[in-house]
């Protein structure tokens, strides 16, 4: 089992920047491939970026091509989204998510571990 808890939401103007972070419990997090995805009200969730087992491969949608990275440090069993030059229609509860295998994929059915979500706010 993974549990994963998210932090560093919060309200931020447009143009700012963020650092999430995804702590993981779990001897075997390192094995596992890491995503972050976003939920916008009245909207389907949506991949923000993916990292593998090993941080050698990351992915990004292209809505977060140039402004966010992702990273892990396995020894801390965490992952990380830096977010610069924010959006207001970046606005949307960020999920960590985690899947069994080291390989990172973009749809959600994909994962099998799920944080609660941080909110985040982007002000024009």
């Amino acid at each position: 089992q993974v549990q994963l808890v998210e932090s560093g939401g919060g309200l931020v103007q447009a143009g700012g920047s963020l650092r999430l972070s995804c702590a993981a419990s779990g001897r075997t997090f390192s094995s596992r491939a890491t995503g972050w995805f976003r939920q916008a009200p009245g909207k389907e969730r949506e991949f923000v970026a993916g990292i593998s087992s090993t941080g050698r491969s990351t992915y990004y949608a292209d809505s977060s091509k140039g402004r966010f990275t992702i990273s892990r440090d396995n020894a801390k069993n965490t992952v990380y989204l830096q977010m610069n030059g924010l959006k207001p229609e970046d606005t949307a509860v960020y999920f960590c998510a985690a899947r069994i295998s080291g390989v990172v994929v973009t749809t959600e059915g994909g994962y099998d571990y799920w944080g609660q979500g941080t909110q985040v706010t982007v002000s024009s």
